[in-house]
């Protein structure tokens, strides 16, 4: 596997633009950040993408190595949930929560022209009539591709051919996770994908009216989960209610792991400790010395 270079990969993991929260790195930057950065950058530098994990992304990047792989090559990664935010409010961190359907939406509202090339991987005929209509765009690129796509390697790589043979400044992937990941990681490895590619999942449905958010205040009461829920049932049970709440045990073992380092790190900024490694490196020098005399 190729891994990306320049900002796409090296700029991601370096400096403190990011904050550790549970088992992902999110970038410490606010929504109208993340817009700029993703509305500024040139259209035609090599490929890079945009992930949105929510709590049930973080419970299966407990296991899923892939995903994980995915993740780590990410240009810039966003919360997507207000239940990580609270989480994190409570641990004492700071987890700016940036939508992945309130960051698609504002694109098209406020950023993308009607005559814009706009290049699209998932959603089908109707969703994609009923953006086209909602903001007038002349020039949508889109590719349906077929269901199973995890297992499936060559449409994959057809998906992210489409890419590569319909440049555009944004490309949203909206096949779910870990597929448009799986997308975006096939278009770094052609080297020929230019643009951000945004892994969005349902967000255009939502734009389309194919599916209903939660009113405003249930977003803001952290209850859009339950909206989801009492919407698709049979579709989002198990992620609500069996997998979502496996994220209370994820934090209780990352709480513990932080105070455990917390704790070492303590130990060894000690003045004995510093005096300890202080006096080490001073005989360790004084063996190289006398061995280059001899």
């Amino acid at each position: 596997m190729v891994m990306a270079t320049g900002e796409s990969f090296v700029d991601r993991r370096t400096g403190s633009r990011h904050v550790w929260f549970l088992n992902s790195a999110f970038d410490k930057i606010s929504m109208d950040v993340a817009l700029r950065r993703i509305t500024e950058r040139d259209a035609t530098r090599p490929f890079a993408f945009v992930v949105t994990p929510n709590v049930d992304h973080l419970v299966r990047l407990e296991t899923d190595t892939v995903l994980a792989t995915l993740y780590a090559q990410a240009w810039l990664t966003v919360c997507d949930s207000r239940v990580l935010e609270i989480i994190g409010r409570i641990s004492g961190e700071t987890i700016e929560v940036t939508p992945g359907s309130d960051l698609t939406e504002r694109l098209f509202d406020t950023v993308i022209a009607p005559d814009e090339t706009v290049t699209v991987i998932g959603g089908n005929a109707e969703v994609i009539d009923a953006v086209r209509a909602r903001y007038g765009l002349t020039d949508i690129r889109w590719h349906e591709p077929p269901m199973g796509l995890r297992g499936n390697r060559e449409a994959v790589e057809a998906c992210a051919k489409f890419v590569a043979d319909n440049p555009s400044r944004f490309t949203f992937f909206c096949v779910g996770s870990p597929q448009q990941e799986m997308i975006a990681e096939a278009c770094l490895d052609r080297g020929d994908c230019t643009g951000v590619g945004l892994c969005v999942g349902a967000s255009l449905d939502f734009l389309a009216g194919a599916a209903q958010r939660a009113p405003v205040w249930m977003q803001r009461a952290r209850l859009e989960w339950l909206h989801r829920l009492a919407q698709e049932p049979a579709r989002m049970w198990r992620r609500y209610l069996v997998e979502g709440p496996k994220i209370l045990l994820l934090w209780r073992r990352w709480r513990k792991t932080r105070q455990s380092m917390r704790k070492l790190e303590k130990t060894l900024g000690s003045p004995e400790r510093v005096r300890e490694r202080n006096l080490h490196i001073r005989l360790r020098d004084l063996e190289r010395q006398l061995a280059a005399r001899d």
